[in-house]
């Protein structure tokens, strides 16, 4: 089943001509009182507060930066000047004993902990020190001996000859 998934979510419908609802209640919201004002005020008052009150309300509705509307960062930088911001430091002096510390594991020679799977395989595999009850100490002649009986030389059927590892299964 395949369904429609909108597009344009962060677009606003455009409901009073090419203006989105907010943007027209911001608009009207300085209209209303500049009105009211021109049959109060003298007509030179009146167009200087007109075009105060009219040029921010269209800034504020119309205006975005980098993407972010005007009202937003306004609110933001209001925000930011009114609230107060706390910068506190205090010392806090602890007495430590000598023991203490000599109980702290050196970072350099702590070692991660690991799962003890992991560390058996870890030990099996890179070691050179057998496992106590389960392996044999090797020495150096016997590993060279055993190395050669590892592998074995054979012909293949072209004639070439080839060494290839030889694994016993009893």
């Amino acid at each position: 089943m395949q369904f429609q998934v909108p597009q344009f979510i962060d677009i606003s419908p455009k409901i009073v001509g090419p203006l989105t609802l907010k943007q027209f209640l911001i608009i009207a919201s300085a209209i209303v009182p500049v009105f009211i004002l021109f049959f109060i005020l003298n007509f030179f008052v009146w167009l200087i507060i007109a075009l105060v009150f009219g040029g921010s309300s269209i800034a504020i509705a119309l205006v975005k930066i980098r993407g972010q509307s005007l009202l937003k960062i306004l609110i933001a930088a209001f925000n930011y000047f009114w609230k107060p911001r706390y910068y506190i430091w205090k010392r806090v002096d602890e007495k430590i004993n000598p023991e203490e510390l000599q109980n702290i594991p050196d970072i350099q020679t702590a070692k991660p902990k690991r799962p003890p799977l992991r560390d058996l395989f870890l030990k099996l595999t890179t070691t050179t020190k057998p496992i106590a009850k389960r392996e044999k100490p090797t020495e150096f002649l016997s590993s060279v001996k055993s190395s050669r009986e590892r592998f074995s030389i054979f012909r293949k059927t072209t004639g070439e000859r080839d060494k290839a590892r030889r694994v016993d299964y009893r």
